[in-house]
């Protein structure tokens, strides 16, 4: 007799049911990572927010669907100029704000006769910020502040200067609390688009 190993064979009944369990079993599995990827994506990577309140306008406006990156601020720190999302103060009912970054950590800041100076050892004496890629001209910003910024501290307007609330009142924001920066404006459609590059100050 030939020394040959026995075929594996399945029963008539059998063959028709195994490709429905292995199909069944791979659609599973792709029903888990796909569930897990969104999820992974959803709540730690990027996360949807819509604007509420007037605080950054002209640039956002009331109920603006925004995509929030929650992933870069591991890697980096918040630069100036970036639209980031700040957990609620304990002043207002919103469990989140959308403000920009104006004072980085160490540096002094201080608003006089309606201009925003930063000190830092790169500016010693102090430079103006240069604003006019998101503000108008003929907005002021109001307020008489001088404060210098702890190590983990940033300091976050709102571009519609007369009524925002923001750290002229609020004071500095721990780094903690922001959540993420504004990366991708969803709504509405005549308005999408990657915002990095939109509303960077110079």
């Amino acid at each position: 007799m030939d020394d040959f190993a026995a075929d594996s064979l399945l029963a008539p009944d059998e063959a028709g049911k195994q490709p429905i369990k292995t199909f069944f079993l791979e659609l599973f599995k792709v029903l888990i990572l796909g569930a897990f990827a969104v999820i992974t994506i959803r709540y730690f990577i990027f996360k949807p927010f819509v604007v509420k309140g007037t605080s950054m306008e002209p640039n956002f406006h009331e109920k603006e669907y925004l995509i929030i990156d929650e992933l870069t601020y591991h890697f980096q720190m918040p630069k100036r100029g970036d639209i980031v999302v700040i957990k609620n103060q304990g002043l207002e009912e919103q469990d989140y704000y959308i403000k920009r970054v104006i004072g980085l950590p160490g540096e002094r800041v201080v608003i006089l006769n309606g201009r925003v100076k930063i000190y830092n050892p790169e500016h010693p004496d102090g430079e103006y910020i240069d604003e006019s890629l998101y503000l108008s001209p003929t907005v002021l910003t109001f307020g008489d502040i001088d404060v210098t910024l702890d190590k983990d501290h940033y300091y976050v307007l709102g571009d519609n200067r007369p009524a925002s609330l923001d750290s002229r009142r609020i004071g500095p924001i721990p780094a903690g609390d922001v959540v993420g920066r504004a990366f991708l404006r969803g709504w509405p459609i005549n308005r999408v688009g990657l915002l990095a590059q939109q509303y960077l100050a110079q």
